[in-house]
């Protein structure tokens, strides 16, 4: 009986200490992301135009989003803006918690101003670059940014490791407001108007009016995003 108790004991203090090495190790690659987006209006001068503009954190485009395979990601939106206010996780696949995908009046009802809501939402069996944008009326014009989902700590490139990583973020510029082009195209019966320019990273290109200047120009091939390119530094994903 006695031989028995011990045997009993020792496979029990192996269980346990299994079960702690996985909680462990599953403690050490998870994380929690936080991010606080304040949805404000902010003047943005575009093409000679300046106006106020709906945006997060004041950033045009907002504010890229980073996580891990694996990671809990907690994003509390408050909503400063006149207008309602939902954020889409463009792409991002919501496992048993569709009411975090943001699309209004669909999986929530929108933030009304002066109102928070946190998306809660984890990261599972998806790694590359997707993007978030407003779902509502027309402001994912000026309200949109980048989601970076990298894989977990340890594993290898699939190809060589880049010396460089960047996030390019296609978008438009209109130089009037556009909700009030949309609502003008609505009441013709009509769409709405061409934009006055396309966007990498919220900025036009040289060669429009009041742009900035750049000599530099990086060569890069369609559907590559975020765009790996040689540059002499040495770096490092962020956490």
């Amino acid at each position: 009986m006695a031989k028995q108790g011990k045997t009993y004991m020792g496979s029990a203090f192996f269980f346990l200490a299994f079960i702690t090495m996985i909680m462990f190790s599953f403690t050490v690659e998870a994380a929690v992301k936080k991010y606080q987006f304040d949805v404000q209006v902010t003047n943005i001068s575009r093409l000679c135009h300046a106006k106020p503009i709906v945006t997060v954190n004041g950033m045009f485009p907002g504010p890229t989003i980073y996580a891990r395979e694996g990671d809990t990601v907690l994003i509390n939106v408050t909503n400063h803006a006149q207008y309602n206010m939902s954020i889409h996780w463009h792409g991002l696949k919501q496992f048993g918690n569709g009411w975090a995908d943001g699309p209004a009046y669909i999986t929530q009802c929108p933030i009304q101003t002066g109102n928070s809501y946190t998306y809660a939402f984890n990261v599972t069996g998806q790694r590359g670059t997707l993007w978030w944008h407003a779902h509502i009326l027309w402001l994912r014009a000026t309200v949109y940014g980048a989601i970076v989902l990298m894989p977990k700590e340890g594993t290898p490139f699939p190809f060589p490791q880049p010396s460089q990583e960047v996030n390019l973020v296609l978008g438009e510029w209109w130089n009037t407001d556009v909700e009030e082009l949309v609502n003008q195209g609505n009441k013709l019966g009509l769409p709405p108007n061409m934009s006055d320019a396309h966007t990498i990273n919220g900025k036009p290109g040289p060669l429009f009016p009041c742009s900035e200047k750049r000599k530099n120009v990086k060569h890069f091939s369609e559907y590559s995003t975020p765009i790996p390119f040689s540059k002499n530094s040495n770096s490092s994903r962020k956490n």
